[in-house]
């Protein structure tokens, strides 16, 4: 287990980098910022690496989970009679183009095959990376889901901006 101290620099850099991704007005810019973060002082190999203590993640996913499902409200699910045909479509969709993703990736680009599936599943970067732990290949896998996200925080907004110029976010 790693030391206390090697846990709160880590702890310390996620919040640092979240706190200012919270400048940059990007969606989920402190998830996005904290990632970058303590991936960058963990990337280093200066500190030993975060083993942190059990249960640590389970409760953090609770905690997401919960923010994450608050906001399922009786609106939200009115709105779904209308969402439920693009919703399957868009998840079949995904699902397609993870498969044939992860195929190219790990036949042309020799990837290995669990990888690159789970690394081009469409799914949470710590759902897919618990999965990946379970195959030996969370690291790799949480890696992938990394840039992944980053990406589509940075380019999405800009494109949103770029189609529909009226569209800003809230606040």
């Amino acid at each position: 287990m790693a030391a206390p101290w090697t846990l709160l620099l880590f702890a310390l850099a996620g919040t640092a980098g979240g706190v200012l991704a919270l400048r940059t007005g990007l969606p989920a810019a402190p998830l996005a910022g904290a990632l970058l973060a303590a991936g960058l002082v963990s990337a280093t190999g200066r500190l030993e690496p975060a083993q942190w203590p059990l249960g640590t993640r389970t409760v953090l996913e609770i905690g997401i989970g919960t923010v994450i499902g608050t906001s399922i409200t009786a609106a939200a699910l009115v709105e779904l009679r209308q969402l439920w045909r693009p919703a399957l479509l868009i998840t079949g969709t995904l699902i397609l183009a993870g498969l044939a993703v992860a195929l190219i990736c790990s036949r042309l680009l020799g990837t290995e095959p669990v990888v690159a599936l789970l690394g081009s599943a469409p799914g949470a970067i710590s759902g897919m990376s618990l999965a990946g732990a379970e195959f030996g290949v969370g690291a790799a896998v949480a890696v992938l889901h990394a840039v992944r996200l980053i990406t589509v925080l940075i380019v999405l907004p800009l494109v949103l901006r770029l189609v529909l110029p009226g569209a800003h976010p809230p606040g």
